[in-house]
């Protein structure tokens, strides 16, 4: 089964995973009021080809849409994912901005997807300047319950517990759970299967966690409701009551003694 990891990829997702953990919170500590989140995506295609790693997002393409032009998905306020980076996209206090981050490494190993590296896939929100209390709670939940649902991430639990942890945790609270979108497995390629949902779906309860598996778990959290649109420009996903959202993502390796979070930041226990 392709997405059963051998011990040897699980060790070069994990030591790639761990690169893209720190170039990843490196821009985070870039954001701040009248920076331009294509000037972020700059960097951060710097930072993986100097680590010897190949943007995983550039140039993605699905049917009907043109290639991703960036190598982050730079997400603001209401834009949920996909939100493409640009010069004239400049942020401002009181914004969030959420980055989306992938990569491919190492390049040119002769192992993986087209004869590279495997891939990894992280994502954070982050303040830009003031927000008030209430954006910083969004904040707060999201990133909490990413981590509910790897701690079901658990050999023999199925993917329907990952679900089931986040939506207990946020749907009490009162927040909207984005159902369009998912979660996924990674290392191969990019995206592949099993998908993983941020709500408890019954129908996911054959699909067992074994070691090998590794899961892209990805909540994306609104404060208004769940439904969302697809921008004119073909990539960015926004709330259609355009409320405000956030994303946290982790790249996790399930092994039999836990999951193994491959791209947790130097700054995270």
């Amino acid at each position: 089964m392709a997405y059963i990891k051998s011990s040897k990829e699980m060790e070069q997702i994990i030591e790639g995973g761990k690169i893209l953990g720190s170039i990843l919170e490196h821009l985070g500590g870039l954001v701040v009021p009248g920076i331009s989140t294509l000037e972020i995506d700059e960097i951060a295609e710097k930072m993986i080809r100097e680590a010897g790693g190949i943007p995983a997002f550039k140039g993605y393409k699905v049917p009907g849409s043109t290639p991703f032009p960036g190598t982050i998905c730079a997400s603001v306020n209401e834009e949920v994912v996909h939100g493409i980076p640009s010069a004239e996209k400049i942020l401002k206090d009181g914004d969030i901005f959420s980055i989306d981050i992938g990569m491919q490494w190492p390049a040119n190993c002769g192992e993986g997807k087209n004869g590279n590296g495997f891939f990894t896939d992280t994502a954070i929100t982050v303040a830009v300047g003031t927000i008030p209390e209430k954006i910083k709670q969004l904040i707060a939940v999201t990133y909490t319950s990413l981590l509910k649902g790897i701690e079901a991430s658990q050999d023999k639990n199925s993917i329907a517990d990952i679900g089931r942890a986040v939506e207990e945790y946020i749907k009490p609270q009162g927040y909207g759970i984005v159902t369009d979108l998912t979660g996924h497995g990674v290392g191969h390629g990019v995206h592949e299967e099993p998908y993983v949902p941020n709500y408890f779906s019954k129908a996911l309860e054959d699909w067992k966690i074994q070691p090998g598996v590794v899961l892209a778990i990805e909540p994306m959290i609104t404060m208004g409701h769940h439904d969302v649109v697809t921008a004119d420009d073909g990539w960015a996903v926004e709330t259609e009551d355009m409320s405000l959202s956030a994303h946290f993502e982790h790249t996790v390796v399930i092994t039999k003694d836990g999951p193994i979070v491959a791209t947790k930041r130097p700054s995270e226990k």
